[in-house]
């Protein structure tokens, strides 16, 4: 006799269509394949510094090869997404797929610090290349009404692997050290092939053919930047990354000053941030999507000050705890919604060029660990989080100035050409 099936079972299974149902099926394989992607690569990437620590480096030559990656991704992402344009989505992001599987084989057998440095490098660039581009290709299959919630569901892809990774990373890392980035490697050579077979079985050269370019990248380099409105998201961005990088980098120390048993409430911490994006990124997305991109990112940007104001004050763990919280609604708000505004903003043939150039954006993930460690070193945390309340809230008014610009007509440099 088969199971019943009562109502409650038959309206969830009716949803779950209804959202297959609603996007692209190239949509739905690139989110699967953003869990797979952040989980491989969180699984090994986070223990990076412990596996070199353990080999006897300098801390601050480790500082250094982990902070190439994201140094080296700032630039490779325009170039990737412009490229892509022109050549094609579907190419672009096997190069950055196979580059993975032979760049985590390489950090499963190097032993010298040029080669780590190397390898970390090829992984920002890799990451930068993919990233953008898989974001272009959502937007080229989905309608702009509903492009705002694909951002979100990305978003949450995102993190769902991120939550998981780092726990398969720790088991697999107490069984041998290079372990986890070997099976990282077969991961993402894994998904290449699915997302190669995928993508040929949905119509990817139709796709491509309907949007690609004859940008160069030399062209696609004097458009962005002569385009006013991208320049002052831009620079919100970077404002937004020097705040939010602190969550990584001085806060965890912060912390470990601030109360007992720092460490442990600051792994607390992280958790509660992830499990706050992972069950409330859809339900605020409805926010973003009611008022608009731009009313999201100043919620957002509010949220980073309350949390930061937070953080300042915060001498308990429950302060912390509630700090991270307003500070996680912040981070919900804010991605997505500033990915939405540069997809309005890129003209039809420079999408991918545009959201790789957002990649300049991590300028301030590179420079907001040392102003952050500067002052907490002479000043303390307080200051720091305080001062860092003020400029996030600042930083609303470089996207209310591009918004005003663009709403004006003032759209473009390639517009103005067209």
């Amino acid at each position: 006799m088969l199971p019943k099936i009562d109502s409650a079972q038959k309206t969830g299974f009716a949803r779950f269509l209804l959202f297959l149902h609603a996007y692209h099926p190239i949509v739905h394989t690139l989110l699967v394949g953003t869990i797979l992607a952040r989980a491989a690569s969180s699984m090994s990437m986070p223990f990076l510094a412990i596996y070199l620590s353990r080999d006897g480096m300098n801390p601050l030559l480790i500082g250094a090869i982990i902070g190439a990656g994201s140094l080296a991704g700032t630039a490779a992402g325009f170039i990737g997404g412009a490229l892509s344009d022109r050549l094609g989505r579907k190419l672009i992001m096997m190069i950055a797929l196979i580059g993975w599987v032979v760049i985590f084989m390489g950090f499963a057998v190097a032993k010298s610090p040029a080669a780590f440095l190397l390898l970390n490098m090829l992984n920002g660039v890799c990451r930068a290349f993919y990233e953008p581009v898989s974001q272009a290709l959502m937007v080229d299959v989905t309608t702009k009404e509903k492009r705002l919630k694909v951002f979100s569901l990305r978003y949450l892809a995102i993190n769902v692997g991120v939550a998981v990774g780092p726990l398969l990373g720790a088991y697999f890392g107490t069984m041998e050290a290079w372990l986890p980035f070997l099976i990282t490697a077969g991961i993402y050579l894994a998904y290449a092939i699915g997302l190669y077979l995928l993508l040929q079985r949905f119509g990817i050269q139709k796709i491509e053919g309907e949007h690609k370019s004859q940008v160069t990248v030399a062209s696609a380099w004097r458009v962005i930047t002569g385009d006013r409105v991208f320049r002052l998201y831009i620079m919100g961005g970077i404002i937004g990354a020097i705040s939010y990088s602190q969550m990584t980098v001085t806060l965890s120390q912060y912390v470990e000053r601030s109360v007992a048993d720092g460490a442990t409430l600051f792994a607390l911490l992280m958790s509660i941030n992830a499990i706050t994006v992972v069950v409330l990124q859809v339900p605020v997305s409805r926010f973003g999507e009611r008022f608009g991109p731009l009313a999201a990112i100043v919620a957002g940007n509010l949220m980073f000050a309350l949390g930061n104001i937070g953080y300042a004050f915060a001498d308990s763990w429950l302060l912390f705890m509630v700090s991270m919280f307003f500070f996680t609604l912040g981070e919900i708000c804010n991605f997505p919604a500033s990915n939405a505004l540069i997809d309005r903003l890129a003209p039809e043939g420079m999408r991918g060029t545009y959201f790789g150039a957002q990649s300049f954006t991590s300028l301030g993930h590179f420079i907001g660990p040392i102003i952050g460690g500067a002052v907490l070193s002479h000043w303390g945390g307080s200051p720091l989080f305080l001062g860092l309340a003020i400029v996030t809230v600042g930083g609303s008014y470089f996207y209310s100035r591009g918004n005003q610009l663009f709403n004006s007509g003032l759209k473009t440099y390639v517009n103005s050409r067209n």
